[in-house]
């Protein structure tokens, strides 16, 4: 079965921007005293939407939970701005999405972000125009690491999921995409993610789907 479709997740794959959401996480909550430390942030909060780390500070360090909204509108607010500022096109990305969209993959993006976060970051980084489509935390209605943006995305394409091929680099992440029966790249960088390691990952899958 040969791979036809690579679904994408964003930050951390695409977009080094697990520092912006650090930074604008921070500032929403130090309006009201609150502080995540960037280890925290790595280790129990990466790669999950706002609104479930803000349950998780209430849980853990009695946030109150009348806050959530504010914090929450506050925080993409401060997202939108640092995007707007840092985030520009990398040339190993559009290489390898523009040379793997005319050799007839087809390409998506399944992010735990919000929409127009999502929106924004794949038009600053010119990455828009390859893909087919892409979702956000808003599409579904749970967030990774249930599988589900991936079975949705999967359902779109109308594709088996052992023809898409999936890349992640955090442990949510990685535990929807294995999840939904597709293939799984991971990554651990930005820069891991280019077009001589993706055609290799496709080839592995599809040299090991013959044996």
């Amino acid at each position: 079965m040969k791979i036809k479709a690579i679904i994408f997740d964003m930050d951390g794959v695409l977009i080094e921007a697990k520092d912006w959401h650090y930074e604008a996480l921070n500032r929403s909550l130090n309006l009201f005293g609150y502080n995540i430390s960037r280890y925290d942030h790595l280790v129990t909060y990466d790669g999950l939407p706002t609104r479930i780390k803000l349950e998780m500070l209430s849980m853990e360090r009695g946030l109150p939970r009348a806050l959530h909204k504010f914090i929450n509108e506050m925080k993409q607010q401060y997202t939108l701005e640092l995007v707007y500022q840092k985030c520009k096109p990398t040339f190993y990305h559009e290489y390898a999405l523009s040379k793997l969209k005319a050799e007839g993959y087809r390409l998506a993006v399944a992010s735990n972000s919000v929409r127009r976060s999502v929106e924004m970051m794949m038009e600053r980084s010119n990455l828009l125009p390859y893909l087919e489509f892409f979702l956000s935390n808003q599409d579904v209605s749970k967030p990774k690491p249930d599988p589900e943006i991936y079975q949705v995305a999967i359902a779109k394409l109308n594709l088996d999921p052992k023809e898409c091929l999936i890349v992640e680099d955090n442990p949510n992440g990685i535990k929807a995409a294995k999840a939904s029966g597709a293939h799984v790249y991971e990554v651990e960088t930005v820069k891991d993610v280019n077009y001589q390691a993706i055609k290799q990952a496709i080839r592995q899958v599809e040299e090991a789907n013959e044996l």
